[in-house]
């Protein structure tokens, strides 16, 4: 029995999860069944994504009990707070239960996990989520988004417009064809919406999706810099400048 045991445990790694068993398996069995499948699954939400997305995704995996409509009335105004994570989730949960899911988890890692610098910033909860997630949709990668941070917290400082094209994004997206972030183009920024950081300075209202704990972080610990303007070129490399006359610069670059 050992040796059946350890050539299936070799040969198949047990996974991490729930089963239900029978109380008459051998334990070649036990051992068979504990590496052969699980009642549980695991499940990515990639930072960056709106709670439509979520909604969307979850609906495609083995969760009989899911509902998509009945998690986005759930999660109602929460966006911003449905951290991404990779969840293991019963095959059977409730979608009340995976809303919870998503609540505890964003409690442990952000509210309770980053406690002393979110009492220490000079922004509520949700300013610091929102521009968060300007963080995370505008930074090509997770090392420019402290500098992202700092860029767009010097244009609030002196009231200037953030001029954030992932917020036209969020105000003119409709799911169609499961795009959430359609290309942002130069009549949207006369969009009529709170959310439209053309036409409006300051924060919008509330996040246009979900950041992750390195944007969150570098909200709370911003790269101090000059810089009041930034793009990416093509192959995604960010450049800075001061002034406007330096934007146009890098832009006819």
């Amino acid at each position: 029995l050992k040796l059946s045991i350890e050539k299936y445990v070799k040969q198949n790694k047990i996974q991490a999860g729930s089963f239900e068993l029978s109380d008459n398996l051998t334990l070649p069995e036990l051992a068979l069944a504990l590496t052969r499948g699980t009642d549980d699954l695991w499940v990515t939400v990639p930072e960056g994504w709106r709670r439509e997305e979520i909604a969307a995704s979850l609906a495609k995996q083995e969760l009989s009990e899911f509902d998509e409509k009945e998690f986005l009335q759930l999660t109602t105004g929460l966006e911003g707070q449905l951290f991404p994570d990779t969840y293991l989730l019963s095959k059977e949960s409730s979608t009340k239960a995976v809303a919870q899911l998503f609540a505890n988890t964003f409690e442990s890692r952000v509210k309770q996990g980053l406690a002393t610098q979110l009492a220490e910033a000079q922004m509520s909860l949700n300013e610091v989520l929102t521009l968060a997630s300007l963080v995370q949709r505008e930074s090509a990668n997770e090392a420019e988004m402290p500098l992202v941070a700092g860029i767009l917290l010097n244009r609030m400082e002196i009231q200037r417009p953030l001029q954030v094209d992932a917020t036209l994004q969020y105000v003119k997206a409709t799911g169609a064809n499961g795009d959430w972030w359609p290309d942002a183009l130069a009549a949207d920024k006369e969009l009529d919406s709170l959310y439209n950081t053309y036409q409006h300075a300051g924060l919008p209202p509330a996040p246009i999706c979900n950041p992750g704990l390195d944007a969150i972080k570098a909200v709370l610990s911003p790269e101090k810099t000059s810089a009041l303007y930034y793009l990416h070129d093509s192959q995604g490399q960010i450049h800075t400048a001061q002034d406007l006359a330096g934007h146009n610069a890098n832009v006819n670059k």
